[in-house]
């Protein structure tokens, strides 16, 4: 389905003032980050943080997301107990090596929302190490709250034994794999973050390869990163003419005080309304 996910920008989710300035960023999904960017003395004060945002969800413009803790550190239950509630969008699960530990991660997200009688969360595992990728197609056809996959090269590389450069050569065939593996599952895939915020010039670059191989956006860290990644992450035709269908569909729809409906055989309802309306938004066609 026709969706923005050209930018997903990581939020400390330590940090009071980065996750009140994160309402107004021009992104397309907000993701508090329970992770890399947290230290383990500060996990419980995070989760308690994005806990109260999460409260607050009217208030920021684009979709949110948690990335919880990797499935290898043992702390995604109290991650889970903290973060699964109304308010969440979906969640990054970091480090995912294989189809059984996001099952089990799968498993607990159920029973809190049937327990607390909330929609199902949208899933995007992180794909991070030589594991990961080869298992890459199975992690993204494994469950249908998979949205799609993320990748991570700076853990994979660091998996690998592999130093780090700008031209990623290590990390090359993993790279083109993952947006493959995730298109014949259905999913969307999203590119690595660029980590030199002085180089503009290497982020446009790094933008177009990531686009030619077919990722739909990138992870970013800064939001002066956000305008470069949607010039060059522009929706295609096909998912702006998939967008004006489910617009106007749903808007008949809702004439007739329905909700949710079909287009083409898929259903659809508030949330892929939404999305559509947001597409059509960036590209100036409502």
């Amino acid at each position: 389905m026709a969706r923005l996910l050209r930018s997903l920008i990581f939020v400390p989710g330590n940090n009071p003032r980065f996750l009140e300035k994160a309402k107004t960023l021009p992104v397309d999904i907000v993701c508090f980050d329970l992770e890399d960017s947290v230290p383990l003395n500060e996990k419980d004060s995070a989760r308690n943080l994005i806990k109260e945002v999460l409260a607050k969800r009217p208030e920021y413009k684009a979709e949110v997301y948690v990335r919880t803790n990797s499935p290898i550190s043992g702390l995604i239950p109290d991650d889970l107990r903290n973060i699964v509630q109304k308010g969440i969008d979906g969640m990054v699960i970091p480090k995912v090596n294989n189809v059984k530990e996001l099952k089990k991660i799968e498993k607990l997200i159920v029973m809190l929302e049937k327990k607390r009688k909330l929609k199902p969360i949208e899933l995007m595992p992180s794909i991070e190490s030589a594991e990961g990728v080869v298992n890459a197609y199975n992690i993204a056809s494994s469950s249908k709250r998979i949205s799609a996959m993320v990748f991570g090269v700076f853990d994979l590389l660091n998996d690998m034994g592999i130093e780090y450069t700008k031209q990623a050569d290590g990390a090359k065939y993993a790279r083109a794999k993952i947006p493959v593996d995730a298109k014949a599952a259905g999913k969307y895939a999203i590119d690595a973050i660029w980590q030199d915020l002085n180089d503009e010039a290497g982020l446009e670059q790094d933008c177009i390869i990531g686009r030619n191989l077919g990722y739909v956006g990138k992870s970013v860290i800064h939001p002066n990163q956000i305008q470069t990644t949607h010039r060059i992450f522009y929706p295609t035709q096909a998912e702006i003419e998939w967008a004006k269908k489910v617009y106007h569909v749903y808007i008949e729809s809702a004439k007739k005080k329905k909700g949710a409906t079909m287009v083409e055989g898929k259903m659809i309802d508030e949330v892929h309304f939404k999305r559509a309306k947001a597409l059509l938004d960036s590209v100036k066609q409502l």
